[in-house]
């Protein structure tokens, strides 16, 4: 059982609960996701089954699409409606909410939550939280491709993003550029990619009749040699490509992916990652 599977992730699991869960239901172990979902939040995830999981690292499509809504009038220590309130302020309204958003546009440093699963010094930033440790802000660089309001009084938007794109920080900071306080209200995440969401499967659908995606859609940025005698790849041999100049390119038997062989010289090429 291989492939990748597309779920909507409903509120009040984690991503590694939908994991586990998909576990029970495949009865498999060999699972894993390519980016995680905070608990409140719903939507798209993509899930790796079985030999699936060994592409996660050639993932090119990390690109997402979110549509949020802004909370105004209260700092969280989460920055999200579910944390515990630090501060409390009266709300402005004396705002174009489309113009706010448009100051968000391009490449820029953002600051990472302190609830994030980033890691800094083998510990995530939610573990030095818990434990009231003390660190200094952490800052990442992202972009946003796109950000246009949604709903003008609900402040909800929709924002397409870098991966690594914190979007309750782009709230906490829309609320701050607009004299207020504010933070999250709730999150979708719409697009991971090419995947959107109407392409994906409940838990109770996939119960009932898993969709299963080829390994193949997550390659197909790379270039396909098709190969007749799989012994030396099996093998872990360095091969020969002549007329390819890509750094890396996957190694196909009868159309299946076995390989991704990576450049170390002229038309001289290393096993990268065996995908059987």
């Amino acid at each position: 059982m291989d492939g990748i599977l597309l779920v909507n992730k409903p509120a009040q699991m984690t991503s590694h609960d939908v994991v586990n869960r998909l576990r029970r239901i495949l009865h498999i172990k060999k699972i894993g996701h390519t980016g995680t979902l905070d608990p409140q939040a719903t939507g798209l995830m993509i899930v790796l089954v079985g030999k699936a999981c060994k592409v996660l690292q050639f993932l090119k499509d990390t690109d997402k699409t979110y549509i949020a809504t802004i909370q105004l009038g209260t700092d969280t220590d989460t920055m999200d409606v579910f944390g515990n309130t630090l501060n409390e302020k009266e709300i402005r309204t004396d705002f174009d909410f489309q113009s706010v958003l448009d100051t968000f546009m391009g490449k820029q440093t953002q600051l990472v939550p302190m609830t994030s699963a980033k890691k800094i010094h083998g510990k995530k930033l939610i573990d030095y939280q818990r434990q009231n440790l003390k660190i200094e802000p952490i800052y990442q660089d992202v972009e946003i491709y796109s950000i246009k309001a949604v709903d003008l009084q609900q402040l909800s938007f929709e924002v397409h993003c870098s991966s690594g794109t914190y979007v309750r920080s782009i709230c906490q900071e829309f609320a701050h550029k607009t004299g207020n306080l504010g933070c999250m209200k709730s999150l979708v995440r719409t697009k991971i990619g090419r995947f959107s969401l109407d392409q994906a499967q409940t838990l109770e659908d996939i119960e009932k009749e898993p969709k299963f995606y080829p390994v193949q859609l997550l390659l197909d940025h790379l270039p396909i040699v098709e190969i007749e005698d799989p012994t030396p790849v099996y093998q872990g041999k360095k091969l020969y490509f002549t007329n390819h100049n890509e750094k890396q390119i996957v190694v196909s038997l009868k159309g299946e992916p076995i390989a991704v062989y990576e450049n170390i010289e002229k038309d001289l090429y290393a096993s990268k990652r065996g995908l059987w």
